[in-house]
């Protein structure tokens, strides 16, 4: 991954190798941003860019043996630390276990300028039905690597994808790093969700904002890149809200957007209805999805709120529904309103997070049904 392979982030771009080439290199930065806005890919071009041996003042040159261990993923001073699902039988318990698979894996997305997210790895590696966590045995492994002496870069890396999946005893050992760092050490950290971060490593830490893409960019890049025509492009990245993943998503017709709008219309009409034998069904098929996917289900029934809510202001330009999402609130915005939508939100919301907390998911997705049966009605 080279700056030339980022869509957009122009400004953060020229930021980055400027300080770079300065000299102004920060012992730990933290890069946030929403998933599909670039933050790892950035994290990854800066790592690359920081020990090129003959780059330019925009990007890496690509062919110094630093580029090409960076090619590889095989640079003996670039360290990843991500999350995992443990799986001690095949003794797959840190992430130098997933070592060849985490390689392969970014090398595919690279190769294919994909972006990914957190469900695309573990999907990769059929660990889907399971939370991924960045465990406590990982922080040994890193203080291991931060003993090791630099080989041959100028400065050691150590990229961490999702800091806020750190189990706390990791989260303490990465805060005294950073309190008291080792020369020529760089940690990146990449976050999609920073609230969640331990707040002492955001306050150590040099925060690098990387925000939504801008729409007419997102539209370039799906014509250059993926051939869509300029219409089409620009109603996805609409649709997107400067998500370059859930853009490309929507290309594959078999995207999990389809299916969240079906279980959405489920618990909807299982709430109008009073059918607690439906709900009971719904509530075992939420159950057989991972945690990550029910967590984006949720979020995703959040955005159907807003959308049927903002509706009723009658500002096509302010929507953002697909064609079905869009024929379903014909007829189902009128049921979102003042009356409900704080109630609504902040059910959906405590679900969301009651998941992440590894709470029953049965028990989660049939009481949120139960609750939605007077709100609905209101």
């Amino acid at each position: 991954m080279f700056f030339k392979d980022v869509i957009g982030q122009d400004g953060l771009k020229r930021q980055l190798t400027e300080t770079a080439r300065k000299g102004v290199v920060p012992h730990a930065r933290l890069f946030c941003g929403q998933e599909g806005g670039g933050a790892f890919q950035l994290a990854f071009a800066y790592a690359r860019y920081l020990n090129c041996t003959n780059r330019s003042e925009t990007d890496s040159c690509g062919k110094c043996p630093s580029c090409i261990k960076y090619n590889e993923l095989a640079h003996p001073d670039l360290h990843f630390v991500f999350p995992m699902v443990q799986n001690r039988e095949k003794k797959k318990e840190t992430c130098d276990d997933y070592a060849a698979e985490w390689r392969e894996f970014i090398k595919k997305h690279v190769a294919d300028g994909v972006y990914f997210s957190l469900d695309t790895w573990l999907s990769w590696t059929g660990s889907e039905s399971k939370q991924a966590l960045i465990y406590a045995a990982e922080s040994e492994k890193i203080i291991h690597k931060m003993n090791l002496k630099i080989y041959e870069a100028d400065f050691r890396i150590l990229l961490i994808w999702l800091p806020e999946r750190m189990h706390a005893t990791c989260a303490n050992k990465l805060l005294k790093l950073i309190e008291e760092p080792y020369p020529n050490t760089a940690i990146l950290m990449v976050t999609d969700n920073p609230d969640r971060v331990l707040g002492t490593i955001v306050s150590r830490s040099q925060q690098v904002l990387v925000r939504p893409l801008e729409q007419d960019i997102l539209t370039a890049a799906l014509v250059e890149k993926w051939g869509v025509e300029e219409d089409d492009a620009r109603q996805i990245a609409h649709l997107s809200s400067g998500n370059y993943l859930k853009a490309t998503e929507q290309l594959n017709v078999e995207n999990d957007d389809a299916y969240f709008l079906e279980q959405f219309k489920t618990i909807m009409r299982n709430g109008w209805a009073r059918n607690v034998s439906g709900m009971k069904s719904f509530a075992e098929e939420m159950a057989s999805l991972s945690r990550d996917r029910q967590k984006q289900f949720l979020s995703f029934c959040q955005q159907q709120i807003r959308e049927n809510f903002i509706k009723q202001l009658d500002e096509p330009e302010l929507n953002y529904f697909s064609k079905d999402e869009a024929e379903f609130a014909v007829k189902f915005h009128p049921f979102v309103n003042e009356r409900n939508i704080v109630d609504m939100m902040d059910e959906l919301s405590l679900a969301e997070r009651h998941v992440g907390q590894n709470i029953n998911s049965k028990m989660v997705f049939f009481d949120l049904s139960m609750r939605l049966v007077s709100l609905i009605k209101r």
